[in-house]
């Protein structure tokens, strides 16, 4: 069964991690795929993975993936993303807002005066401003459309300390940005909400097991999980009643009846993260 066959869906920062997983998981629904990110050839970042590849594999799990060079700190290529999209499709139904920038500082346990500031910058530009810009963007299309999703990756570093000071602000703002734009666009039946993954084993985290001794790794989520969400909500026409919330994706397997990967259920958020040096990052 194919849920999302002919909806057209966006997937920001998703040449790895849970971009990757978010884009697979729509196009296994059936949907065709935009899949953004700065990665093209293997190799150019220190970690695993294309945006090429990630469309291939949308591909191969019964969708269209479509793989567009897209950096997300430039409003103009934004722009141009979703006028690509509506020349090509002429509608959208989901935008998953995943793009974010990890500075290498994120896990140092360093506090935040020992930390360049250029740190706020990275994460709220490639976090909460890209999602802002990129929901500016969508909002045209879903609301042609009369409903949709948007889905914003967040954190439960909303509500509790994780890992860096301007991590933290990012994610709050973003979930306060779920909020807004939920309410403006209730009237037209497109739905906003706020995902809060666990512990995923992404191709970073997983790099990273040796680096943080003390982070208990059982119980994470693959990197498709939240996807499972976004696809279950995606389907679901009743997606509004939960509209301008945060969700556990855990909480939404739970209430969708999905599991993850390997048939079983992850733990839920991470709590108590611990300090001690951690992965240099990439953007997604």
């Amino acid at each position: 069964m194919r849920p999302l066959l002919g909806r057209v869906a966006i997937v920001t920062g998703a040449s790895r991690g849970i971009g990757k997983g978010c884009a697979l998981e729509l196009g296994a629904a059936g949907a065709t795929v935009y899949v953004t990110g700065r990665t093209e050839q293997e190799g150019a970042a220190p970690l695993p993975g294309t945006i090429g590849a990630t469309a291939a594999e949308v591909d191969a799990a019964g969708g269209r993936g479509i793989a567009v060079r897209c950096d997300h700190r430039d409003d103009a290529q934004v722009e141009a993303l979703f006028a690509r999209v509506r020349a090509e499709t002429g509608r959208l139904d989901v935008l998953v807002n995943n793009a974010f920038l990890i500075p290498k500082e994120l896990t140092s346990g360093k506090p935040f005066w020992e930390t360049p500031i250029s740190n706020w910058d990275d994460m709220l530009d490639v976090g909460t401003r890209s999602a802002y810009v990129a929901s500016r963007f969508a909002a045209p299309l879903l609301i042609a459309g009369k409903g949709g999703l948007i889905a914003n990756v967040s954190s439960s570093g909303a509500v509790e300390y994780a890992w860096h000071v301007a991590y933290g602000v990012g994610k709050c703002a973003l979930d306060r940005l779920t909020a807004d734009t939920a309410r403006e666009l209730r009237p037209f039946g497109v739905a906003v909400v706020s995902l809060w993954p666990g512990l995923v084993l992404t191709e970073r985290t997983s790099r990273a097991k040796q680096a943080l001794p003390t982070l208990n790794f059982d119980g994470a989520e693959s990197q498709r999980f939240t996807g499972r969400a976004v696809a279950a909500l995606a389907a679901d026409p009743e997606a509004l009643a939960r509209s301008g919330r945060a969700f556990t994706s855990r909480e939404l397997a739970d209430a969708y009846g999905f599991r993850d990967v390997d048939g079983g259920l992850p733990a839920g958020p991470l709590h108590d993260r611990p300090a001690g040096s951690g992965p240099a990052g990439t953007r997604r």
